[in-house]
């Protein structure tokens, strides 16, 4: 009978409950009440660290003029229907509110609209768009497309920016595919207006996916949003700066243990937070600095501390604070984002009582973060649709392991294999080791004329190696293929096979007949012992994850010029070697084939050259290393140089001049130079010694 009771009871409450929702009587909460601070005082530094004599520019946002005249107060109905408004769609998840259909048959494609005739888009949003077209995920094609992106301007939905796009209720409502947001991705910067900022963009946003700065936990949909950081315009699009952590130092502290420099508000929004910063500086290793000084107002509005707070301001330089903090602190503004979470990234934030060990290990971190996912607007674009992609793939999406450690989730890419043990990044986290066999792949352009040619002898040495496993000739002859008996009897297998359209990238395909981790790629013309074969891949089972070889060149940055240069000249440093004679982990082939732009690899096909440059660019790009050149082999070059093959073609200028072309064709693409120099070179222990041959492991390659 209680129980019974119990349940009237609760049954009368809800009843009750519901009534007054219909009527009115009980507001939903108001939305997230939370605020960017848009007053960039962001570095982007025209020196290298550490030169601080560059003052940083101050960053004015429009919003820092306003006037009294905007100091107008909504109702409490207006703000429930506000919030009521923001996302009608509040419970959309991808299993609601994404159709999986559109992504089955073209796999992941982003199909950007296009521009209506009339409509302005700021910067930042055609770097946005820009790095979606640029990418493998882009369709020109809708009919193919899984992810729709508009052409309209949604970055800044505040209704007092001059960057807000009126009536965009409408020109979204007759987008033809919108088909109510369904599978569409909405880019956010800025929500809500002031005083309150609510996240209110202003138009319907349906079913669609919002890749959004500042949302709140109330409003942002798990699993199904994008949290993205704030930032500013001047935030390149491709590229971007390395991180400040030049080297580790013992112990990790600096002049400062915390500092913060930015706007404190006076009133409304954001203003309780700074506002309490001053009980915690002590201007000594805590520095946490506000002025007052922002919009044509502020004088009516100061307080007390205001004339104190703005000299001890103006005392301290921005950028040499925080180059010089152990800790950053990222209070939030008017809007809950603030550009410091992008600036702190560079220099790491942590608190006092974080042992130093810990303090080191998240700045390096921070580092890692920095670069694989925020120093650029690209990385920023192209992480968010790698997100959506892995919701997708569901089971076949990135494991935190791939997304949290080096190089990041934007170059291990999940549908390579969903076993961490087939890319050459995780070995030493997995206790592993790559597998102790290679495959070698000799690129053939030449007809087979002759028994004496290189590619016979190359051949027969690499197959006498201990640790080869098989052999892949890619025919990317004009001829027919020879007859199996031309070629020499082998202890190892050796398949020939013809080369995709007969370009040069064929040669990075990820052929499923490559079954080692380990591929020793070579030109047809290539001279090399089995000695020197078999101590260049146990180098690299030592660096598995960059190229190891012989042949080295450089590149240099000609000041008259203005541009990058290649050399080929035997100097004391090298940031290449090429691939005529190198090892390297297969999974390159697969990011070759399926990370890089068709642009450049129709570039590669059409010169019929820079293939080898173009694979260095991208594993020191994934590495942020080297190669690794190993014991120097004169006469590799002088046998290149008498060689009268298609293959080998040093001596044509206009070789020379396509391979300089390149180079910047690819730095463009890749939005900085990603080559590394060394003056490293690894050669056998007790080469060149003073002790008897008999000793020497790899004797032979002394008698070359």
């Amino acid at each position: 009978m209680q129980a019974k009771k119990r349940y009237l009871i609760l049954l009368s409450a809800g009843a009750c409950l519901v009534l007054l929702f219909c009527l009115g009587g009980v507001q939903l909460p108001a939305a997230s009440r939370s605020r960017h601070d848009r007053s960039g005082n962001g570095y982007r530094p025209d020196q290298p660290w550490p030169h601080f004599s560059d003052p940083l520019q101050p960053f004015l946002p429009w919003d820092q003029t306003d006037t009294e005249e905007y100091n107008l107060h909504i109702s409490p109905r207006q703000k429930r229907d506000v919030n009521t408004g923001v996302y009608k769609s509040k419970r959309c998840r991808m299993d609601s509110c994404f159709d999986f259909s559109l992504c089955k048959k073209n796999g992941f494609k982003v199909y950007v609209y296009p521009l209506q005739k009339g409509e302005k888009i700021s910067e930042s949003y055609q770097n946005i768009l820009s790095s979606i077209e640029g990418s493998r995920f882009y369709t020109s094609d809708p009919g193919q497309a899984c992810l729709f992106v508009l052409s309209l301007d949604t970055l800044d939905r505040d209704q007092l920016s001059p960057q807000y796009v009126h009536n965009l209720k409408t020109k979204v409502q007759n987008l033809p595919l919108w088909n109510d947001g369904r599978n569409h991705l909405i880019f956010n910067l800025y929500s809500g207006t002031w005083p309150d900022y609510t996240e209110d963009l202003g138009f319907d946003i349906g079913q669609a996916m919002l890749a959004k700065a500042s949302i709140s936990t109330e409003n942002f949909r798990p699993n199904f949003d994008v949290s993205i950081p704030l930032f500013s315009k001047e935030h390149p699009r491709t590229g971007g700066e390395r991180g400040y952590l030049k080297y580790n130092s013992i112990p990790p502290f600096r002049k400062y243990m915390l500092v913060f420099k930015g706007k404190r508000y006076l009133t409304g929004i954001g203003s309780d937070t700074r506002n309490a910063l001053y009980h915690v500086h002590n201007a000594e290793d805590v520095v946490l600095l506000t002025t007052c000084k922002h919009g044509k107002d502020w004088q009516k509005h100061k307080d007390a501390r205001c004339d104190k707070d703005n000299t001890e301001y103006d005392k301290y330089d921005y950028r040499e604070m925080l180059h010089n903090s152990t800790f950053c602190l990222v209070p939030r503004g008017r809007r809950l984002g603030s550009f410091r979470f992008l600036e702190a990234l560079q220099i790491p934030s942590t608190v006092r009582s974080i042992h130093q060990d810990k303090i080191l290990s998240l700045r390096q971190q921070t580092q890692f973060l920095w670069e694989a996912y925020f120093s650029s607007v690209e990385k920023i674009v192209l992480t968010t649709l790698e997100i959506i992609q892995d919701r997708v793939l569901g089971h076949g999406s990135r494991s935190s392991l791939m997304w949290n450690s080096h190089p990041g989730g934007l170059f291990a890419l999940p549908q390579y294999s969903g076993y961490l043990g087939d890319f050459p990044f995780y070995y030493a986290t997995l206790g592993m080791k790559p597998y102790p066999k290679f495959t070698a792949v000799i690129h053939a352009v030449s007809p087979l004329v002759s028994q004496s040619q290189p590619i016979l002898k190359l051949l027969v040495a690499v197959a006498k190696s201990q640790y080869c496993a098989q052999i892949i000739v890619l025919w990317n002859c004009d001829k027919p293929l020879p007859a199996k008996h031309r070629w020499p009897a082998t202890s190892v297998p050796v398949i020939v096979i013809e080369g995709e359209n007969k370009v040069m990238s064929s040669r990075f395909l990820p052929y499923d007949t490559i079954v080692t981790d380990a591929v020793l790629s070579l030109d047809e013309d290539t001279v090399l012992s089995t000695t020197e074969v078999d101590f260049a891949f146990t180098v690299w089972q030592s660096f598995p994850e960059r190229i190891v070889g012989y042949p080295a060149r450089s590149h240099f940055w000609d000041s008259n010029k203005e541009r990058w240069g290649y050399t080929s000249k035997w100097t004391n440093d090298y940031s290449m070697v090429l691939t005529g004679a190198a090892i390297y982990h297969r999974y390159y082939h697969y990011l070759y084939t399926n990370f890089l732009p068709s642009s450049l690899k129709s570039m590669v096909d059409q010169l019929a050259n820079c293939e080898d440059i173009l694979m260095n660019f991208l594993v020191s790009a994934v590495t942020k290393l080297p190669p690794i050149k190993v014991t120097q082999k004169k006469q590799y070059k002088e046998t290149m140089m008498g060689q009268s093959s298609r293959a080998s073609r040093w001596a044509d200028p206009d070789h020379f001049a396509q391979r300089q072309t390149c180079m910047n064709k690819f730095a463009s693409w890749f939005g900085a130079m990603p080559l590394v120099h060394s003056q490293m070179r690894l050669d056998p222990v007790l080469f060149k010694d003073q002790v008897s041959i008999l000793r020497k492991k790899y004797r032979d390659i002394e008698r070359l």
